[in-house]
C-alpha cells in the first residue's frame, strides 16, 4: 500500500487548492450577414427604363456561368433493399461551360457553351445574347448578375438597349439561374464518358432542350420578389 510523501512528522503534502478563475463572458458570435434581396433595385431600374421609353418592351433576365465537365456528377439514386448502387466514374478535369441567360417571368432563355470565362468572351457573349433576344431601340433588357471580375467594368463594353444590375457580394442564393444547373446536369448524372466531344454533344443538346421548356425554367426561377411590368406593352 503506497501512501503519499510526507512533508514533516505525522504530516502529509496536500495540493494547494486550486484557485476559481474569474469567468470571462464568452463572446457572441457575430450575427450572420443578411444580404438585401436585390429585388427593390430591379424595380428601380425597371420602373426608370419604363419612363424614360414609354411603351418600348422591357424584359428582366439572370445569367450565370455553370462548370461541368469529365469529372463525374454523382446522386443518390432508389435501389433494391440490400443492393448498393454502382455508377461507372474516371475522373479527368476537363471542362466546360455553360453560360445561361434566363427571363424568369416568361421562361425565355438564351444558351451558350464554352471552354473558359474571361472578360473578352463574356463581352462576346453579352454581344450575342443582345442581338438574339433583340435589344436596341426596339426592346430594352435588364440583367442581374453576380460580381465576377469578368462581369465588371472598368474595360467591359455593354451593348446599347442593356442594362447590368449587380448582386450584393457573396449572395448565390439571390441567382434564379443558380437554380438552372441541377436541370443540367440531370442527363449526366452517375453517367461516365469517354471523350469530350460526346460530352459537348449531349450537354448542347440539353440546352436546347431546356430553351423549348421556358414553362419548366419558369417553374424553377420565378422568384416570389421577382419584379414584373408595372405597365402594360
Amino acid at each position: 500500500m503506497s501512501r503519499s510523501p510526507r512533508s514533516g512528522p505525522g504530516k502529509r503534502c496536500r495540493r494547494p487548492a486550486a484557485r476559481s478563475r474569474p469567468r470571462v463572458p464568452r463572446t457572441p458570435p457575430p450575427p450572420a450577414l443578411q444580404s438585401r434581396p436585390p429585388s427593390k433595385k430591379l424595380a428601380a431600374t425597371l420602373a426608370e427604363e419604363e419612363a424614360r421609353h414609354p411603351g418600348r418592351p422591357v424584359a428582366v433576365f439572370c445569367t450565370d456561368e455553370h462548370r461541368i465537365g469529365l469529372k463525374p456528377v454523382t446522386r443518390r439514386v432508389w435501389a433494391p433493399r440490400g443492393q448498393r448502387p454502382t455508377a461507372l466514374g474516371h475522373h479527368r478535369y476537363e471542362w466546360l461551360y455553360v453560360t445561361a441567360f434566363v427571363a424568369p417571368a416568361t421562361g425565355e432563355s438564351h444558351w451558350y457553351v464554352g471552354n473558359g470565362v474571361s472578360k473578352p468572351l463574356f463581352e462576346r457573349l453579352l454581344a450575342a445574347f443582345a442581338r438574339e433576344a433583340g435589344a436596341g431601340p426596339q426592346r430594352t433588357l435588364i440583367l442581374l448578375l453576380d460580381g465576377a471580375g469578368w462581369h465588371t467594368k472598368p474595360g467591359l463594353r455593354v451593348p446599347d438597349g442593356l442594362r447590368l444590375v449587380y448582386l450584393p457580394p457573396y449572395t448565390p442564393e439571390l441567382q434564379p439561374a443558380e437554380h438552372l444547373w441541377r436541370l443540367v446536369d440531370e442527363p449526366i448524372v452517375n453517367q461516365h464518358f469517354k471523350t469530350m466531344a460526346e460530352f459537348q454533344t449531349l450537354i448542347e443538346a440539353r440546352c436546347r432542350h431546356l430553351e423549348d421548356d421556358p414553362d419548366t425554367l419558369r417553374h424553377h426561377t420565378l422568384f416570389h420578389l421577382w419584379p414584373h411590368r408595372t405597365k402594360p406593352i
